[in-house]
């Protein structure tokens, strides 16, 4: 869609970005009052999504009724299109045909963020029926049957809002209130409130402690990951791939490690982004960000399900030919899930010749599942705790096959504390099908951060270090270092990141012959001292030093 006005400048876009996400945290963090922060954050960006579509599809109706677009006076508050649908009720179901065949969707005047906000200021006490009325609405009439439930966790008439039909009327439009008055603030720009919102997940993960592992990989992280898988497969040194047709994150929380890949491959450089998440109100979140950023319906599928039992059907192809592959796959999947494999899943594509991951840890089967959709000239990154380094039984032996067959590439080491969720260091492997380099890159950046209040960071030029120094595979003391598939059969082929590439720096050598000759050179003027000393106090009839 095109933009209103004119775009700002980089440097005010920035500041603009900035602002609106704490305007609209600080806002957040005021108004929920008691309420928890999860529950909280649910209604906030449901609304924050409504205001988009809202946005987006004034935008296209003016367009299209072009000189029949409603000019209204400045202290008119109605829709222009609420006007215009008053007006011309016969020319409705030719006008939401065409918006349905353009811009994908359809949303009713009344349902609108500016006519709901209205009520909200005019505190209406028809406001909560009306927002129920019109989230169901978009969820079953707006959009394809892709979009259905998307507000389903959206609860209305919850008690956290209100005990009272009246007050929970009355605190929906004290929040959908200053969440408008916050908003006018800014300009009406789409990539200024889809980074707002991923802003605002960022902020509303940090205080949900353990809960934020669900659905958030901090940013920093994200473009380490983006930044591997978007270099050539064969030889990240020739810099960047031109497309990426398919990106597939298999535990995609709120979607923002695809929408980074996204961003760095550009709008166009990417065909089609694909997700699947178990959790539905995580779920939900990514299919409103895919939209806040501007992923038409037709670029991204989103799927709700098991991961590991594997219930999406585009995944379920045995046949070779008909398996769907990905150019990139990236992930941040749940540290060290307990599962229950079953005896079938043993003879499962995705596992059969590696074997299945222990009960107590469910790492290696979420990589192996990523891993056997990944297409032979692509490039795989996923997040994992360290334990997949170095565990021994079964673990040991899934991670000696994918070395034995040259598909581990590289192997970098984070700091501790960069996660919401947990203060563990963890691991990024990188993996491939069709490897150019038979050795293994080890990159330690353990202690590249900047500590935080809460969590430590990583700066952009810790990411920029990372991702240069895999992009031409360079070696640096106490850094980086390629190594060998001797070295670490040598090993028993563990990974063990400081085994390879140690931090810690040497001392330095002791010259013995030298310190004895300091010693006994002190030794002498000692003895020098306390003779003179001994004179001093002998004419003063003291007694000596011994």
């Amino acid at each position: 869609m095109k933009r209103k006005n004119e775009q700002p400048n980089h440097s005010s876009f920035t500041t603009y970005n900035s602002s609106l996400g704490k305007t609209l945290w600080a806002i957040a963090d005021k108004l929920r009052g008691a309420m928890n922060a999860d529950d909280f954050r649910d209604y906030m960006l449901a609304f924050l999504f409504l205001r988009y579509l809202s946005d987006n599809y004034e935008e296209a109706a003016k367009r299209e009724l072009g000189s029949d677009w409603p000019e209204l006076a400045p202290d008119d508050r109605r829709s222009p299109l609420a006007v215009w649908y008053e007006k011309n009720p016969d020319d409705v179901p030719t006008f939401e045909d065409v918006m349905r065949r353009k811009v994908h969707y359809v949303i009713k005047p009344e349902y609108l963020w500016s006519s709901i906000a209205e009520m909200a200021r005019t505190q209406d006490a028809e406001l909560l029926h009306t927002l129920q009325k019109g989230f169901k609405f978009i969820e079953n009439e707006s959009f394809g049957s892709s979009f259905q439930g998307l507000f389903s966790e959206i609860n209305l008439d919850s008690d956290k809002l209100g005990k009272t039909y009246t007050q929970r009327n009355e605190r929906l439009c004290a929040i959908i209130g200053r969440i408008a008055e916050g908003l006018a603030e800014f300009p009406h720009e789409r990539d200024l409130l889809g980074d707002a919102y991923e802003y605002l997940i960022g902020q509303f993960a940090a205080g949900s402690g353990k809960k934020a592992g669900e659905f958030y990989t901090p940013q920093q992280i994200s473009s380490i990951l983006s930044g591997i898988v978007s270099l050539d497969a064969q030889d990240p040194a020739n810099g960047k791939r031109e497309k990426l047709g398919r990106v597939l994150d298999f535990a995609c929380g709120s979607g923002s490690l695809l929408l980074n890949v996204r961003r760095r491959m550009g709008k166009d450089g990417v065909g089609k982004l694909y997700g699947q998440e178990k959790n539905i109100t995580t779920y939900n979140l990514a299919r409103m960000n895919m939209l806040l950023h501007g992923v038409r319906d037709t670029e991204f599928e989103i799927f709700h399900g098991d991961t590991l039992t594997n219930e999406w059907p585009l995944l379920r192809e045995e046949n070779p030919a008909k398996k769907i592959e990905f150019d990139a796959v990236v992930a941040n999947p749940p540290f060290s899930y307990r599962w229950e494999p079953s005896e079938a899943l043993a003879e499962d594509f995705r596992f059969k010749g590696y074997g299945l991951a222990p009960k107590s840890a469910a790492d290696f089967a979420f990589l192996l599942h990523g891993f056997h959709f990944l297409h032979r000239e692509g490039t795989m990154a996923i997040i994992m705790p360290h334990g997949v380094l170095f565990r021994g039984n079964s673990e040991a032996r899934i991670r000696k096959k994918l070395l034995e067959d040259n598909h581990i590439d590289a192997v970098i080491g984070l700091p501790a504390n960069l996660f919401y969720s947990t203060g563990i260091p963890v691991c990024i492997l990188v993996l491939k099908k069709c490897k150019k380099f038979d050795d293994v890159l080890f990159i330690n950046a353990a202690e590249h951060y900047q500590k935080g209040k809460r969590q430590n960071v990583l700066l952009p030029e810790h990411v920029e270090k990372i991702v240069e120094t895999y992009q031409h595979r360079r070696g640096e003391p106490h850094y980086s270092r390629r190594v060998s598939m001797e070295e670490i059969e040598q090993n028993d082929f563990k990974l063990n990141i400081t085994r390879y590439v140690s931090t810690a720096q040497a001392e330095a050598e002791i010259d013995l012959k030298q310190v004895h000759r300091e010693i006994a050179d002190l030794t002498h003027k000692i003895e020098a001292a306390r003779t003179r000393h001994n004179a001093f106090l002998k004419e003063l009839g003291l007694p000596e030093l011994p």
